[in-house]
């Protein structure tokens, strides 16, 4: 996600990688399809559960900041 961020990069990182089990999750109970393996569909979710983890981290710790 552009823009400034105070997380730093290991922070970043693990946000994004508990993004993409938390878009593979919610994308699996929305009946989007199943994550099993390596396609176009489990990246999308992937990517996009990423974005919403660190949406809301860059929310909740402006407001604390």
């Amino acid at each position: 996600m552009p823009g400034p961020d105070s997380s730093g990069i290991v922070m970043t990182i693990v946000l994004g990688v508990a993004g993409a089990f938390v878009g593979g999750f919610i994308g699996t109970q929305l009946g989007l399809g199943s994550v099993s393996g390596f396609n176009l569909g489990s990246l999308a979710l992937a990517v996009a559960g990423a974005l919403l983890l660190l949406f809301l981290n860059r929310k909740l710790r402006g407001r604390r900041g």
